[in-house]
Parts: structure tokens; C-alpha cells; sequence
């Protein structure tokens, strides 16, 4: 009896061995694809409302909670650098500052146009409507990348913070945006009371994207960032989040989909990110096939 005991024990030791090592496999063989010059980087993380009005804003602020659950589950630091709100509902856009490894590796898979079907909740005959909210992801620029702001380039213009309540409400004119002359670049930044505070918020927001045009111009990519950055409305979608009168989400790029779409909404996303991943692994080699 004591050794069909330990032999039983000795078995489930094996098992859950056996277990830890296959998921160890499947964590180096994803990180295996984070293999861009930046995907090591943390982010700068863009939501911005499409078409659909009120919907739309409800959606980019539905997303947002999804985001922050991810990175809660990632472990990720995120801050919110500025917040616009819907007139209505929800928000028009919010930029996030992203910290943790490979957070730019990760969120890349994010870039585009998000479709949601669903009946809507400021409907009073409960129609079916379709939102549209868009993501944009860039990579913070390392500390020893040189990436020089002169005062003569930039235009600083300050504003009073945007919000009907809650922290988003300030007094005193503490907001700025920033216009980065040479290039057209507006970012801004309002979630802190001090207008010093938003200003290096802001800088930073503007350091990540000159990095990333410097980049692209290195890697003569601009042609393809210029398809990222799709119009926010029906056709241009990259993922479609269908509530009623089926519940599934897809990923047009990859095919990856699943009818648990509240899983997908509370965070989990690693499906379609390691797809994304993956797909892309698959392409690079078939180019460098035809070559």
C-alpha cells in the first residue's frame, strides 16, 4: 500500500513537472518572436473614438478597461498622461504611458481600427449599432537615442482641462499641447494639476513620436505606417467584437477568434497577441522565401 502510494505520488510529481516545463517552453517560444529593434521598449498607447458618436466614445472607454486589465494581469506600470471625455458618454481619446518588458512588443499587436457590434444601451428602441474606436501604439525612445526638441521648434500653448468631474476637472489653466513646428506634431497632456508636470508629460509624448518617425525613415517603413493608421469607420477594421446577436471576437488579420468575449473584454488577449506574433513570424519568412 506505501508503495502504490509513492508511486502515485511519484507520478503526479512527474505530471506536474511535465506541466511546468511545457509551459515554460510555450513562454520562451513567445517571447522568441519579440525580436524587433524595439519590442524590449515600454509605450506610448493612443485610444482614440471613431465613427458612431456617444457609442463610439462608450467603446474607445470599454477598450481602455480592457487595456489596463491586460497590463494589470502583465504586471505593467501605466500612467494616463491625457483624457478627453465624451460629450455624452465614454471618451473621445486617452494616451497612456506604459511601462514593463516588451510592453511594446506586445501592444504592437493593437495597432489599429476595433469594431464592436452590439444593442446599444443609449438606444431606447434597443437597436443593433456598430462602434469603431482606433489604437495607436509607439515606442518610448531609450534614454541614449538622441533626440533633440529645440525651444525654437516647438509652439506651447496652455488650456484649462476638459471633464465634467472628478479628476479631470482644473481651475486654472494647467493643460498644455505642445506643436512641434518642423514636423506638424500636436500632442498634449492635462491629467496633472501642474502645468510643469503635463509639460514634461507632454515632452515625453513628443520624444516617442519624433523617435518613431526618425525610425521609420532609417527603415524606409513609412509607406507601411501610413496603413496602420487607417480611417476609424466600417471596412478598415482589424478586430470585431460582436456582442448580440452572437457573442464572438476576431481577428480579421490572423483569423484567431473566440465566443468568450468576456474574457477578451476583462483582459485576456494573449491569444490574439501570440497570433499576431506568430503571423508575422510566418510572413517575414515567406518574403525572405521570394526573395
Amino acid at each position: 500500500m506505501a508503495n502504490d502510494e509513492k508511486d502515485t505520488s511519484a507520478i503526479a510529481e512527474a505530471e506536474a513537472e511535465a506541466q511546468k516545463l511545457a509551459l515554460d517552453v510555450a513562454a520562451f517560444e513567445f517571447r522568441s518572436l519579440l525580436n524587433g529593434v524595439d519590442d524590449h521598449n515600454d509605450c506610448i498607447v493612443t485610444i482614440h473614438s471613431g465613427a458612431g458618436g456617444t457609442e463610439s466614445c462608450d467603446w474607445a472607454e470599454m477598450l481602455l478597461r480592457m487595456y489596463t486589465r491586460w497590463m494589470e494581469r502583465k504586471g505593467y506600470q501605466f500612467e494616463e498622461l491625457d483624457y478627453t471625455p465624451g460629450e455624452a458618454a465614454g471618451i473621445k481619446s486617452v494616451t497612456l504611458e506604459v511601462k514593463g518588458e516588451f510592453a511594446y512588443g506586445f501592444l504592437k499587436a493593437e495597432v489599429g481600427v476595433h469594431r464592436l457590434v452590439r444593442i446599444s444601451p443609449f438606444d431606447a428602441n434597443k437597436r443593433r449599432h456598430t462602434s469603431f474606436a482606433s489604437v495607436f501604439v509607439i515606442p518610448e525612445a531609450e534614454a541614449d537615442v538622441q533626440i533633440d526638441i529645440k525651444d525654437e521648434e516647438i509652439r506651447v500653448d496652455t488650456f484649462r482641462a476638459s471633464g465634467a468631474g472628478g479628476q479631470h476637472v482644473n481651475k486654472t489653466s494647467s493643460a498644455v499641447r505642445i506643436t512641434h513646428i518642423p514636423t506638424g506634431i500636436v500632442v498634449q497632456c492635462q491629467t496633472e494639476r501642474s502645468q510643469h508636470k503635463n509639460r514634461d508629460s507632454a515632452i515625453k509624448v513628443l520624444r516617442a513620436r519624433l523617435y518613431q518617425v526618425e525610425r521609420e525613415k532609417a527603415e524606409a517603413r513609412v509607406a507601411e505606417y501610413a496603413k496602420d493608421k487607417k480611417k476609424i469607420e466600417w471596412g478598415s477594421q482589424i478586430r470585431s467584437y460582436v456582442f448580440q446577436p452572437y457573442q464572438m471576437v476576431k481577428d480579421h488579420r490572423t483569423d484567431a477568434e473566440t465566443s468568450n468575449v468576456q474574457a477578451v473584454m476583462d483582459g485576456d488577449l494573449d491569444m490574439f497577441i501570440e497570433a499576431f506574433l506568430s503571423h508575422g513570424q510566418v510572413d517575414m519568412v515567406a518574403a525572405g522565401s521570394s526573395a
